[in-house]
């Protein structure tokens, strides 16, 4: 492995499996479901991370798969509030530590409350970003909501 993010040494140090795959894309290019294509798996268990902000609770993350548009209201109401929106691109890197693209609520600038989309409970393995560009985790969803404290709900559509 060529990359060791900080995400990747608080797995370590968390003694949860996993395992690093790398790609290459640029940013012209990017969508998760290339990613979902380059790292071997299928789009709904690679999951991106989104910066959401509520009207009442503030910013949070939410986890989704990459074949999957974000549920707003869903979102909103796991996180006690009436409505959110997503995070501005330029809030993003503030919030997190992390630049679009590499996104990841493992070793994030602030501990934000993670919302995990039910979905990733279907599957032994998920894949989420490990903290730099063209750099996935795949671990088990289980490990990912332990570490992470991620409410499991239903906001992906």
């Amino acid at each position: 492995m060529s990359t060791k993010t900080n995400a990747l040494r608080l797995l370590e140090q968390a003694g949860i499996e996993f395992e690093v795959r790398e790609y290459s894309l640029s940013m012209e290019e990017f969508t998760a479901e290339r990613v979902a294509n380059l790292v071997g798996m299928e789009p709904d268990q690679v999951f991106k991370t989104l910066v959401a902000i509520g009207d009442r609770n503030g910013p949070c993350f939410a986890v989704i798969p990459a074949n999957t548009e974000l549920s707003l209201k869903a979102l909103a109401a796991a996180h006690g509030d009436r409505k959110a929106h997503l995070a501005a691109l330029k809030d993003v890197l503030p919030l997190t530590g992390y630049e679009r693209g590499a996104v990841t609520v493992i070793g994030a600038r602030k501990q934000l409350p993670v919302y995990l989309d039910e979905i990733a409970e279907l599957f032994d393995e998920i894949a989420v970003s490990a903290g730099a560009r063209g750099v996935q985790v795949v671990l088990r969803p289980q490990d990912y909501a332990s570490l992470t404290g991620a409410t499991i709900a239903p906001i992906a559509v």
